[in-house]
């Protein structure tokens, strides 16, 4: 098949092409003008300039598509609510409309757990509640709706937090990177709620199934690694790979947000954003993110290949090798 990937350019999207250009499949690899194409030049890969806000843009790079992985998306955790509705829902729902015009009928959505936000009773699953914190989860959760009700033979992944080489300005990115200074003093919370990263590897590992799937399949699915960590296990593991002490000291989460608002002011005035410290972090951290990939497991055949002390070691060292630490 000839398949349409938005976000080509993208961490996810360069890591997916990668992959693809073994084959069998055929990526066509969309990108925004003025884009960075060095690794799309670099593998081979046909090209084709593409804008979710642009609806000829779409037609144009439909043309002679089979498919279509949809991973492009306004992503941040601080934007404005009408970007993320111009461009993650709208933007979602031409580009469906753009798939019926033209023909093409397989389509692959690339979602977030963060439409499903924190689990009140982990491990969450696909018919879980949704309840997102943030407005980027939000707007997921809404385009999911336009895939379900579009009529095209679609899928829709889930992946949680992802992480892994090439991973920047990203909220694991934070997470790592911030732990070599002030962050690897303390924990916020009890240190016993869940979260659950993904390797980017074993995300593409669930777009390339999702992909080779009968077209009759259509469901939602959790991509994420085999099991939830505490947050102490996970500065376990990062403080056994930078070579430092756990975190000591406890902030309960009424402290910790007083300790965030200086820090969230000065980030404003000189215009440098760090996910990590900000008020609405502390309620992240302090509620529980895991999940159930039982679905993906069944109907996929998915299975994570990468469990967290490895993966997060590989991270810690491409950032290493690259000058991020």
């Amino acid at each position: 098949m000839r398949v349409l990937v938005t976000g080509a350019t993208g961490f996810l999207g360069g890591h997916l092409i990668e992959e693809m250009a073994r084959g069998p499949h055929v990526p066509i690899c969309a990108h925004r003008k003025g884009s960075d194409t060095g690794k799309i030049d670099a593998l081979g890969l046909e090209k084709a300039v593409f804008d979710l806000t642009d609806r000829d843009s779409m037609l144009q790079a439909l043309k002679g598509v089979d498919a279509v992985v949809h991973l492009a998306a306004y992503y941040t955790f601080t934007g404005k609510k009408e970007t993320y509705d111009k461009v993650n829902v709208k933007g979602t729902g031409d580009l469906l409309e753009a798939c019926k015009e033209a023909g093409v009928r397989r389509f692959l959505y690339c979602s977030s757990t963060e439409a499903m936000g924190p689990i009140a009773s982990p491990p969450g699953d696909e018919d879980s509640p949704l309840n997102p914190q943030y407005e980027y989860g939000r707007s997921k959760a809404g385009a999911e709706e336009l895939v379900r009700s579009s009529g095209l033979d679609w899928t829709i992944l889930r992946p949680s937090g992802i992480y892994g080489p090439s991973n920047v300005d990203d909220v694991a990115y934070y997470f790592i990177t911030s732990f070599k200074g002030f962050a690897s003093k303390f924990i916020i919370g009890s240190g016993k709620n869940y979260i659950q990263f993904v390797h980017v590897k074993d995300v593409v590992q669930g777009f390339v199934k999702a992909l080779d799937s009968p077209a009759s399949i259509k469901g939602t699915y959790i991509i994420t690694q085999a099991r939830p960590y505490t947050y102490e296990e996970v500065y376990r593991v990062l403080a056994d790979i930078f070579q430092k002490k756990e975190p000591r000291w406890r902030v309960s989460r009424s402290l910790a947000k007083l300790m965030m608002l200086p820090i969230e002011g000065v980030s404003l005035l000189i215009g440098r954003e760090n996910f990590l410290y900000r008020r609405e972090t502390v309620e992240s951290v302090t509620s529980d993110r895991a999940f159930s990939i039982d679905r993906a497991r069944r109907d996929l055949g998915y299975e994570p290949v990468y469990d967290l002390p490895e993966g997060m070691a590989e991270t810690v060292a491409w950032y290493r090798e690259n000058g991020y630490l």
